[in-house]
């Protein structure tokens, strides 16, 4: 069939005359058209119920390669620097150990106790008062706080406080408190904390 007839029929044909019982007695131009008209209809109902299911999954594995991408490259440099770490965590672990090394025992803080006396007394300052307080339990360690009342001149304090923040034990100072007594004289009261390390199997056992 030529071309020209087909677009002849075509402009002659009329809706209205198909039969939907007998498809088979409908002009070949017809039956052509609705097969194409079919056969795109299969393949978007194809698509959007299989190869758009498929794109997702595609999507989603594609995204999980980058994340495991990601992660190789993160262990990786981990392991590049592992001896860096390593070194990392020797030199932790001795400054650590040199930390808990200036924490006294329970056995010590009377020794702890006799320094800050000796340290008041060589400054030229008189002791009126070395009070112990309650300890502070926190995780890794003890808290124990001193009440100081010592009385004496400025320059006097002075050279206190310097004497024990020179004190091979960790000791910090809190709450200073100075009152004028007269015109030579001040009395200064302050906290002093001291910390021990918190032996945690001791305290599990």
């Amino acid at each position: 069939m030529a071309m020209q007839d087909v677009l002849q029929e075509l402009k002659e044909f009329d809706v209205n005359d198909l039969d939907v019982e007998n498809i088979g007695s409908w002009p070949m131009p017809i039956k052509v058209i609705v097969w194409v008209l079919a056969f795109v209809g299969v393949l978007a109902a194809g698509y959007f119920y299989n190869v758009k299911d498929l794109q997702q999954s595609l999507a989603d594995v594609e995204a999980q390669e980058q994340r495991l991408k990601d992660q190789f490259g993160v262990k990786a440099a981990q392991a590049t620097n592992l001896d860096a770490y390593r070194k990392q965590m020797v030199e932790m672990e001795e400054s650590f150990g040199a930390l808990v090394s200036q924490l006294p025992s329970d056995t010590e803080v009377p020794g702890l106790l006799e320094d800050i006396t000796n340290k008041g007394l060589e400054s030229g300052l008189e002791i009126e008062s070395i009070t112990l307080g309650g300890e502070r339990q926190e995780e890794f360690y003890v808290e124990l706080p001193i009440e100081i009342v010592v009385s004496g001149n400025y320059h006097d304090l002075g050279l206190f406080v310097s004497g024990i923040a020179g004190l091979p034990r960790i000791v910090t100072l809190h709450d200073f408190d100075i009152n004028l007594n007269n015109i030579n004289t001040l009395t200064m009261k302050i906290t002093a904390k001291t910390y021990r390390y918190k032996d945690l199997e001791s305290e599990d056992a």
